[in-house]
């Protein structure tokens, strides 16, 4: 006896080549958003030197022409997920000084720029190498200008209200935001100790050498110019 071979008439008959699944095609928006993602990560891990738009186009499935035709080419891609990375951090600092005590304005700057070097850690690394590009949308040290401005005006009324001169705000501004951003750096690679410790200790020198200013600072060595 001939045993029955089932048969299911949703099976592709022999005679026929298995179809390919349908590959979804992305809007322009999409496409867009996905090289820049690819970029990013590309960038951050390589740099830019390191980086080429073979290497973009191939992560992203397509062709070199089409990361040509959407940023015009490395460059381009590059100085767009500078820009945004660097809007992102502006935009995370500046919000995050809502406090109305100078001391707590300083904790919530230094928790602002760590938090985003933890959550955004590949944009960080991109912003904190030196740009190859000279007409690049901005820099690191122009990003960290922008915030000193911001803390600049909080310093500049704390300064008019202790009687010292409020013009050199802009100085201790510089001061105080370039060394939450160094320390941020040697954290991006450590991660020790926790967030909230180095934080701590970033506001308790920034604080208490503000709380010890003296009105007309002097120099104790031999050289006076």
């Amino acid at each position: 006896m001939i045993d029955a071979v089932a048969t299911d008439s949703s099976s592709t008959p022999s005679n026929e080549k298995p179809r390919r699944a349908r590959r979804t095609r992305m809007t322009g928006a999409e496409r867009r958003q996905q090289l820049l993602e690819i970029g990013r990560t590309l960038f951050a891990a390589k740099g830019f030197e390191g980086t080429s738009v073979e290497e973009i186009a191939a992560k992203a499935g397509v062709s070199k022409p089409v990361v040509y035709e959407h940023f015009g080419g490395k460059e381009g891609l590059y100085a767009v997920v500078v820009d945004r990375e660097m809007r992102r951090l502006l935009d995370m600092v500046t919000s995050s000084l809502t406090a109305g005590h100078p001391r707590e304005l300083c904790e919530q700057a230094a928790f602002a720029l760590l938090d985003y070097i933890e959550e955004y850690t590949d944009g960080f690394r991109i912003l904190v190498r030196d740009s190859p590009i000279p007409q690049s949308t901005g820099s690191f040290a122009s990003l960290i200008s922008d915030i000193a401005t911001q803390v600049e005006d909080i310093l500049g009324r704390e300064f008019k209200s202790r009687g010292f001169d409020p013009k050199l705000a802009p100085l201790y501004a510089q001061a105080l935001v370039g060394m939450v951003a160094l320390t941020g750096q040697w954290w991006l690679d450590v991660r020790r100790p926790k967030k909230a410790e180095v934080a701590a200790h970033l506001v308790n020198l920034a604080w208490h050498g503000l709380d010890g200013l003296e009105a007309k600072p002097h120099l104790i060595g031999r050289r006076k110019s």
